[in-house]
This record gives C-alpha cells, sequence and structure tokens, in this order.
C-alpha cells in the first residue's frame, strides 16, 4: 500500500485536533455506531481538561487504497519541543489558520521549521464559517509570512483549501459545494510525495516519540528511514555520538491504524511504526540493525529559556496530603521526564533537596508540576527565573527576548501599551484587526512578561488575547518592574476565623476563607500597599456574658481570590514559594521565620 506521512501545524485552537476527528470519520476508521469521544486525540486529562494539545500523536488513515499517517501537534508555543522533532518523520504539512485571527506567532514558528526542512505546505483557511472570517486577507498574509521566510519558489506556490473542520468539509473555492473533507484527502495525495527511502539497506530509525506502557515497557515511535524490520529481530541502539547504548529485540511492531496500535510482523522503509522491547532507548536515539555503525542525524531543538526550582516541601503541613515527598522521589521523576521531552533539561540545584527544571515557557513546566501533583507528589516551586547567557564576542551579558501579538478592544490598547513599555517592551507593529480591535506586535524580554498575564486580563476586561513566542536572545533590559503590592503573611499557626478574616479583608485581598488551616510564614492575602504585613487571621472573638442584643454586626467574607497554578507561579516574588500538593496549592514565604526573614533581607536570591 502507497504511503503518505503528513504533519497538522497551527497556532492553539485554530482547530487541528477537530480537522483529525472529521479525517477520521469521513475516511471509515469508526463503525457507523461506534462512540468517539470529542477531539479524540487529546487523549490525557490535561489536555481535556485545557482544550489544549500537550503531546504530539499518531494517527492513520487510508483513502483510495492510501495509507495517510497523520500526526496531530501541540499548537502552544511552550511546546513547540514537540513539533520539532516530529517534523523529522514526515514529506509534507498541512498548515492550519484561523479564517478571522490569521497568522499568529506559533504559525511563524512551526512554519519556518517546516519549510527549513523542505516540505512543501498545504495552506488550510479553517473556521470560514465564523462570522469575522476574512478567507482574503488571511490568504495574503500567509503568502507573505511564507516569503519572509525565505521559503523558495516551490514552497511559495502553495495549494489552499477553505475549510470548516467543525462542519467537516473543505473547498478549493469559498463558494464551492461544501460537502465533505474529499478534496483535502485527494490534495494530500496528490501534493505530497511518498516517503523516497531506501528498502533494501539495513533498517534504522530515529526514536521521536517515547511512551511508558503497563504491559509492553518503553514504546519508541518513529518513521523507519532505511530497510525493513521484522517481529524479533536483533537490534542495537546508538547516541548521536556513535555510542551503543544497548542491544536488544524489536519484541512488538505496532502500527497505526485510525485510533488504535495494532501489532504487525513487518514495517519497512517510510512507515510510521511503534517499537517495544528495549530498556534504556530514548528519544533521539537511532534503533537500527548489528550492521548499521553510524546514528542517523537528529533535528537539534531549540534551547530551553526559563528555569524555576523544584523543592521538596518543608513547610509545616508537608507530607500531609501527598505520598511521594523525599527529594530523591523527585529527582528520579524529573529525570524520567527528561527522557521523553527534549525541551526540558534537568541540574541539581546549589539549594539542598533541590532541583533547577528549566523549559520553554511557564505553561510548559506548570503542566509538568500539575501532572506531578496528580501522581501524588508534593514539593515547593521557586519563582521563574530567565536562563541569562554571556555573548562570548563581546563579552556582553544577553536575556531571551520574546515576540508578542495582542488582539485587544481598542479602548483599552492605551493602558496595555503603557504596561508593556514599563515592562521593557517595544512596539513593532499596531493595526485594526476587525470588529473594534487593534493587533498590537511587540518584542519584550521574557523577564518582563513573568507575572503580567493576570494584570493583563483585569486592566482589558478579560476580553485581550495574548500570544507569545520566543524570538532572539538580546542585550541585557535592566530592571524590570516587577509586582508593586506586599503580602499579607499568618504570624499563627493554626485555623482561619470568620471573625480575624472579616476585620483584614480591609487590608488586602484574601487568598484563604474561613476554617483553612494556615501556618506562620504562609501568605494569605495581597497587601493594599507595597510592604509586607504580617497579620493575625486566627485570632477568635473574645466572648463575654456583656453582651447587648443586636450590637453584633453580620460577618460578611468577600470570597477569596483562588489562583491556578500557573496564576501562583508567576504571582510569586523571589523570595515566595508556591507549596504544590496533590490537594492544594498555597503561597508562602521562603524562609518563615519572621526572625529569619528580617536577617536575610526581602531578596533572598
Amino acid at each position: 500500500m502507497d504511503i503518505r506521512n503528513i504533519a497538522i501545524i497551527a497556532h492553539v485552537d485554530h482547530g487541528k485536533t477537530t480537522l483529525v476527528d472529521e479525517l477520521l470519520k469521513q475516511s471509515g476508521s469508526f463503525r457507523e455506531n461506534q462512540h468517539v469521544a470529542e477531539r479524540a486525540m487529546d487523549s490525557n486529562d490535561l489536555e481535556r481538561e485545557r482544550g489544549i494539545t500537550i503531546l504530539a500523536k499518531c494517527t492513520s488513515v487510508v483513502w483510495n487504497n492510501t495509507r495517510i499517517n497523520i500526526i496531530d501537534t501541540p499548537g502552544h508555543a511552550d511546546f513547540g519541543g514537540e513539533v520539532e522533532r516530529i517534523l523529522s518523520m514526515v514529506d509534507g504539512a498541512i498548515v492550519l489558520v484561523d479564517s478571522a485571527e490569521g497568522a499568529l506567532p506559533q504559525t511563524k514558528f512551526v512554519v519556518g521549521k517546516a519549510l527549513a526542512r523542505g516540505l512543501k505546505p498545504i495552506v488550510v483557511v479553517n473556521k470560514i464559517d465564523r462570522g469575522d472570517a476574512r478567507p482574503d486577507e488571511v490568504h495574503n498574509e500567509i503568502f507573505d509570512l511564507f516569503a519572509a521566510l525565505g521559503a523558495n519558489d516551490e514552497q511559495l506556490d502553495f495549494p489552499m483549501l477553505f475549510a470548516s473542520g467543525r462542519q467537516g468539509w473543505a473547498d478549493e473555492t469559498l463558494d464551492g459545494a461544501r460537502k465533505d473533507l474529499s478534496p483535502m484527502f485527494d490534495l494530500i495525495l496528490r501534493h505530497v510525495p511518498a516517503p523516497n527511502l531506501d528498502k533494501n539497506k539495513p533498517f534504522a530509525m530515529t526514536a521521536t516519540i517515547l511512551e511508558s506502557d503497563n504491559f509492553l515497557g518503553r514504546v519508541l515511535t518513529g518513521r523507519v528511514e532505511q530497510g525493513r524490520a521484522k517481529v524479533n529481530m536483533p537490534v542495537k541502539v546508538l547516541r548521536a555520538d556513535g555510542s551503543v547504548v544497548e542491544t536488544g529485540r524489536l519484541t512488538k511492531l505496532l502500527s497505526f491504524r485510525g485510533l488504535d496500535r495494532v501489532g504487525v510482523e513487518e514495517v519497512e522503509a517510510g512507515d510510521i511504526v511503534a517499537v517495544a522491547g528495549l530498556s534504556e532507548a530514548t528519544i533521539p536515539d537511532t534503533i537500527a540493525a548489528p550492521e548499521v555503525d553510524a546514528p542517523l542525524e537528529a533535528i537539534p531543538v531549540d534551547p530551553p529559556t526559563l528555569s524555576m526550582t523544584f523543592r521538596l516541601n518543608d513547610g509545616p503541613l508537608g507530607g500531609r496530603e501527598g505520598k511521594k515527598v523525599t527529594s530523591r522521589q523527585i529527582r528520579d521523576r524529573l529525570f524520567k521526564e527528561i527522557e521523553s521531552n527534549i525541551a526540558i533539561r534537568v541540574t541539581d540545584s546549589p539549594e539542598s533537596e533541590a532541583f533547577e527544571v528549566a523549559g520553554r515557557g511557564e505553561l510548559q513546566l506548570g503542566v509538568l508540576i500539575e501532572t506531578m501533583r496528580r501522581e501524588g507528589f508534593e514539593l515547593t516551586i521557586g519563582r521563574p527565573r530567565v536562563l541569562f547567557r554571556t555573548n562570548e564576542e563581546t563579552g556582553e551579558r544577553e536575556e531571551p527576548y520574546e515576540e508578542v501579538t495582542i488582539d485587544v478592544d481598542e479602548p483599552y490598547s492605551g493602558v496595555v501599551v503603557e504596561k508593556m513599555s514599563l515592562r521593557k517592551g517595544q512596539m513593532q507593529d499596531m493595526r485594526p484587526s476587525g470588529g473594534d480591535k487593534v493587533r498590537l506586535t511587540f518584542i519584550i524580554p521574557s523577564r518582563g512578561l513573568i507575572g503580567y498575564h493576570g494584570e493583563f486580563l483585569t486592566d482589558t476586561r478579560g476580553t485581550g488575547i495574548m500570544n507569545r513566542l520566543y524570538s532572539h536572545y538580546g542585550p541585557y533590559a535592566g530592571t524590570v518592574e516587577g509586582r508593586r503590592n506586599g503580602s499579607l503573611i499568618s504570624a499563627e499557626n493554626g485555623a482561619t476565623t470568620q471573625y480575624s478574616l472579616f476585620s483584614l479583608q480591609d487590608r488586602g485581598t484574601l487568598f484563604v476563607d474561613a476554617g483553612e488551616t494556615v501556618y506562620q510564614g504562609m501568605i494569605i492575602g495581597e497587601h493594599s500597599r507595597e510592604n509586607d504585613l504580617e497579620v493575625n487571621p486566627i485570632r477568635e472573638k473574645k466572648l463575654t456574658n456583656m453582651r447587648a442584643a443586636g450590637k453584633d454586626e453580620a460577618l460578611l467574607l468577600t470570597p477569596p481570590r483562588r489562583m491556578s497554578l500557573e496564576q501562583a507561579i508567576a504571582y510569586i516574588e523571589d523570595d515566595e514559594l508556591v507549596e504544590v500538593t496533590p490537594s492544594a496549592i498555597r503561597l508562602r514565604k521562603r524562609y518563615l521565620d519572621p526572625n529569619e526573614r528580617k536577617k536575610r533581607g526581602k531578596k533572598a536570591d
């Protein structure tokens, strides 16, 4: 059977996974009466809850006796490492663009990587059924983007489809029949070349996705680059430097059939397969026949730009809510993560029983922390820090910069420009984007964006949309303004009382409700002024028999401000930590004892 390998790449929330649902349905991959969940490729709990794709996944469909292997990729910039490495497995790419939002930063990132590998993309303008769709303008934007990214003439002559993934149709013209996705399937067969690989050489493939299976152990997915593989054939695993990691046998060969992986006896060059039977192989090792001496070339991945300190939970409540609380367990889990996630790096911290974890952004590291939390871990997390470097030629200190695209209602554009300039952002472009909205583009140090997103949503009354993407390393931008308000810090251990919190809510915004357990050094709210304030949240009302009827006022508390994990991580300052357990997220000072804090000064780092 002929094979086509394609990736679907796009900015976050432009409809990749929904389109894959329809491709699977219309190709006959499901029975007529089969119940299939919406966004079937988003298989883990976090992906379903957040409505985003985090891990790249494979599926396959059959159309006109041709097997089309499809890889659904993440759209968020923080998970760009997933996109970079899977592009080596495909011969074509469908670039999906929202008909209203147009080409956004992540579109630019993934398209740049695809063009650099020589892939010939198919452009699909999705969500044509939107009321604010502007397909012709978006077509021009895409052409300009391809030209700016250095596309060759063949790549600039890209075929184009107009589609609605949710309604399940695609057409070559705007006023087409809008019946089904047949034009997309036919275009893939015509435009995407079949893999041109040597089937007679000794077997070799590069591992690009690593999973763990309760029955099969380590399962490695990749494209067979040369030769054929059979079940139980002997293989060896080569690192990038040519060293042999292990030898073993391929106990299982799995090919993708719809949403399932099916065992097969033999695979050949060009097919995307999963193999089992190896215990040490990881990404991006080469799995090859014993006679192969040199590893296959692996794609270099962009470096991490952000770092956080993962520590064990040494607070008064440590060990009460989680099952995995020791630094050894945290270390083992982090080093297991870097086997399958090549965009993350882990090193030992100068602090005792702590580890420095570097990644692409707050969301990527937040997903890792949330996953560990659900596995029963307890840990404390330090404030995100950007990774500086020294320019070897000039000797100057450099830091990462990001390109930020903001869509905001016109009345709020002034406050956004003001806040971004305070955080060292430089405006690159400002243009109307339709519907009384303005699109602002900035280049800003990554440091300037830490902790800004919550403030941005407040300033724009929740209507602003911010998209960010790593741009480059540039000169150190100097001091960046951080959080202005101080913290309300508990001075006592115990359970909060309604009586005490009622008198404290005039001092600022509370993070806790009555009856919650607090401890000395825990942050229970945001002070209305710039300084930190120690307070007693457990004070009870003195009971006496001298009480006049009707004198007691109703103690009504304002609902506390609850933060998600990412909001809490972005909120803290250098001398503060986020305590994460399976059942709670708490904010605390790094040094719980007030005398220790005074001795160390406010900035612990």
